[in-house]
C-alpha cells in the first residue's frame, strides 16, 4: 500500500513538473514563478495587473498543458480497456477504427463544409465520424452473434480501412489549399487547446475512469478467460459490448479535439503493468498517470525539435511507439 502511495505521488509530482515546463516553454520563455502568478491571477486568487504574459499563460499555454494531461490520462485508460476485453497486448483506438473515424469527420469539415457551426463544427464532426465508426463495428460483430476478441478486431479493422480510404478520399477531392491543415490535424495536435472545450474532455475522462474503476472486478476476472469469467457470474458478452462503447465514446471526444494521436494507447497499458501488475484497481489511476507524462512530456518534444516552428504531436508518440514494439517484439522473443 506504500509502495503505491510512494508511486502515485511521484508520478503526480512529475506530471506537475512536466505541466509547468510545458507552460513556461515557448517562444517567450516565462520563469516558474511568473507562470504559479499568472494561473493565480487567471483564476482571481491573487490581485495585481494582468500583463501580456498572463495572457499568453492563461489563455494559451495552460490550456494546452491540461489537455495534453487529460487526453493521455483518458488515451491510456482506453488502452488498458481494449488490451483487456481483446486480450490482445498490441490493442488501441486506431485497431478498432474509432481514430479512422474520427479523422474522416474532421476532415469532411475541413475539405468540405468549413466552419459552419464556429469553433464547435471541427470537434462535432469529428465525435460523430467516432460514434459512426463504433456504431458500425459493434453493428457488425452484433450481426455475427458473437463477442469473440477476434472477431471484434476483425471487425475494427475493416472499419479502419474503410473510414481510411473515404479520409483519403476526400483529401485528395478537396481543396489542395487545406492539405496542410488535413496532415497537421490527422497526425495530432494541440493547437485547438482553448477552456472553450475543456469540460468536453474532462467529461471523456471521467466517463471512462468511473465506469472502469467501477467494472474493475469484472474486469479482472475477464482476465483468466470468457469461461472462466461466466462462472464468476461476468456476463461476458454485455460487458465487452459496455466497455467497448464507453472506450469509443472517450476516444471521439478526445480525437474531435487533439486530432488523431497514436500509440499512446498501446504503450500506456505495458508500462503501468509493469509498475502496479495486471488488476484494474491500481492499474487504471496507475495508466492515467502514465498517460498523462507521456503525452504532455511529447508535447514538449515537439515543440522543441523544429522550434519555432511546431511539430504535430502525433509523430513524436508514433516514434516513440515505433521504437516500444521493436521493444516488446524483442523482449517476447529472449523470454
Amino acid at each position: 500500500m506504500a509502495r503505491r502511495g510512494l508511486t502515485y505521488l511521484l508520478g503526480a509530482v512529475v506530471l506537475i513538473a512536466l505541466m509547468l515546463l510545458s507552460t513556461g516553454y515557448g517562444t517567450t520563455s516565462i520563469p516558474a514563478p511568473d507562470v504559479v502568478q499568472s494561473v493565480m491571477l487567471g483564476l482571481g486568487l491573487a490581485e495585481g495587473e494582468v500583463a501580456p504574459v498572463h495572457r499568453i499563460v492563461f489563455d494559451l499555454r495552460l490550456p494546452r498543458a491540461l489537455f495534453a494531461a487529460v487526453i493521455g490520462a483518458g488515451l491510456g485508460i482506453v488502452g488498458v480497456v481494449l488490451q483487456t476485453t481483446t486480450r490482445n497486448d498490441l490493442a488501441d483506438p486506431f485497431l478498432f477504427g474509432l481514430s479512422s473515424g474520427a479523422a474522416a469527420g474532421a476532415v469532411f469539415v475541413i475539405t468540405v463544409t468549413g466552419d459552419i457551426l464556429g469553433f464547435w463544427t471541427l470537434p462535432l464532426a469529428a465525435f460523430t465520424g467516432g460514434i459512426i465508426a463504433s456504431v458500425v463495428v459493434l453493428g457488425l460483430v452484433h450481426s455475427l452473434r458473437t463477442s469473440a476478441p477476434e472477431k471484434l478486431i476483425l471487425a475494427g479493422l475493416a472499419v479502419s480501412f474503410l473510414f481510411a480510404a473515404i479520409t483519403n478520399y476526400l483529401i485528395f477531392a478537396g481543396d489542395s489549399r487545406a492539405a496542410h491543415s488535413v496532415i497537421f490535424w490527422m497526425l495530432g495536435g494541440l493547437g485547438l487547446a482553448r477552456w472553450a472545450g475543456f469540460p468536453l474532455i474532462c467529461a471523456g475522462l471521467v466517463l471512462i475512469f468511473v465506469y472502469t474503476l467501477y467494472r474493475a472486478r469484472w474486469l479482472d476476472a475477464l482476465l483468466t478467460g470468457d469461461v472462466t469469467a461466466a462462472t464468476l457470474g461476468v456476463p461476458v458478452q454485455r460487458l465487452r459490448f459496455s466497455m467497448f462503447f464507453i472506450a469509443a465514446l472517450a476516444t471521439a471526444v478526445f480525437v474531435s479535439v487533439a486530432g488523431v494521436i497514436g500509440f499512446i494507447g498501446l504503450m500506456v497499458p505495458h508500462i503501468a503493468r509493469g509498475i502496479t501488475g495486471p488488476l484494474h484497481r491500481h492499474l487504471i489511476p496507475t495508466a492515467a498517470l502514465v498517460g498523462a507524462c507521456l503525452l504532455t512530456g511529447s508535447d514538449i518534444v515537439s515543440r522543441i525539435i523544429l522550434a519555432p516552428q511546431e511539430l504535430p504531436v502525433g509523430i513524436v508518440t508514433t516514434s516513440i511507439g515505433s521504437l516500444f514494439v521493436f521493444l516488446l517484439l524483442y523482449r517476447t522473443a529472449r523470454s
